[in-house]
């Protein structure tokens, strides 16, 4: 049986300069031991989804219920006017994110599960007490159930990335003329981007393919860019098989036809290396450890010494994840004995994140 490799995984001895086991299945690697930081509770909020920092030291952040709050030094104030959003299971309010022009027009993105089901991005001024001008971008047709994804990442190019989970219909990843289980590649203002793979299609024109930019994903609930420029997107799998991905334009990374999970039912799904046309993942997690959020941490700062390394939100594996900045090894797991939905960087190099609870914390990471 495939999963078989999790069995001998504790045979292998580590490998010189950060290179992974040879399967690449982190998940039965033991948390590490005590970790180099404390937590230090700054907030407790109505589960919280998303930070996004502000300039000037405050966060912005989302509730799943459809609520946003701004929270500062001397406090925090819930922000009026957020849309009404589809509050169950997975759906709600979602990703909160900066424009690259904030600093002149005070703008931000935010993305969430609407009344009739679809993923929404949107996009509105951030005012003292509420978001104003609030205007729909993008609005997925045809909606779904859970797993919207929602993730929103701009890049150096300027444009705006967006994760759409599969929203359970697991099929709809593999339709080109469908939004579910894609990465999207769009302008500021939610049209498709110039230059998409699969703009040139005949029938690309005012459609999904025109929006396109990867395949095959599941519920891409992390995504960002790297110093170098290279997007990674992570994704909760299956059974088994979370799966950490250097997404790459055009490309297709498999889901549903081939895992390295399989399903809740127990029906093996094919492993990646059985079809070498689909993008296989750099690392994958085997238990799951559900990742959510992603964040590379910058230069300086209270950790110097992570430096160009992810760092990655566990639900169900409870804890925080720091990945080798090319995706060649998880260099540690921390134990935290909470559900961590989000993890941020602030413009002073302090690491944040939030608790997945209906009195989530709102966390500082500080060194030891």
């Amino acid at each position: 049986m495939r999963k078989s490799l999790v069995l001998i995984l504790g045979l292998l001895v580590a490998l010189p300069g950060g290179a992974r086991a040879a399967d690449g299945n982190m998940g039965a690697r033991p948390p590490a031991g005590a970790a180099p930081f404390t937590l230090e509770r700054h907030a407790t909020l109505d589960l919280p989804w998303a930070i996004a920092p502000l300039p000037g030291g405050d966060l912005l952040v989302s509730g799943k219920t459809g609520r946003m709050w701004r929270i500062g030094a001397a406090g925090g104030r819930e922000l009026k006017n957020v849309p009404k959003v589809q509050y169950s299971g997975q759906n709600g309010l979602l990703d909160v994110a900066l424009s690259p022009d904030f600093d002149r027009t005070g703008r931000i993105y935010f993305t969430y599960v609407s009344p009739d089901d679809a993923l929404v991005l949107a996009r509105a001024r951030l005012g003292i007490d509420a978001l104003e001008a609030v205007e729909t971008l993008w609005h997925q047709s045809p909606g779904g159930r859970g797993q919207p994804g929602g993730i929103i990442a701009f890049g150096p190019d300027g444009l705006l990335y967006l994760s759409v989970g599969d929203r359970m219909q697991p099929d709809t990843a593999q339709d080109p003329d469908n939004p579910r289980g894609k990465i999207l590649r769009l302008t500021p203002e939610g049209r498709p981007a110039p230059g998409n793979p699969f703009a040139d299609s005949p029938f690309a024109r005012g459609t999904t393919r025109a929006e396109t930019w990867t395949t095959g994903h599941r519920n891409p609930y992390g995504l960002a860019f790297a110093p170098d420029g290279r997007l990674w997107s992570h994704e909760m799998g299956p059974r088994g098989g979370d799966e950490l991905n250097l997404i790459e334009p055009g490309r297709n990374y498999g889901w549903p036809v081939v895992s390295n999970g399989d399903n809740y039912s127990g029906i093996p799904i094919p492993d990646h290396a059985t079809r070498p046309e689909f993008a296989a993942p750099a690392l994958w997690w085997d238990p799951v450890i559900a990742p959510a959020g992603l964040v590379f941490v910058p230069p300086g700062g209270d950790f110097p010494g992570w430096a160009g390394s992810m760092l990655i939100g566990a639900l169900a594996g409870q804890g925080l994840v720091r990945v080798a900045g090319d995706g060649s090894d998880q260099i540690e797991r921390w134990d935290l004995e909470m559900r961590v939905r989000d993890v941020a960087v602030d413009g002073a190099g302090a690491i944040w994140i939030v608790e997945d609870s209906d009195a989530g914390g709102l966390y500082r990471l500080v060194p030891r």
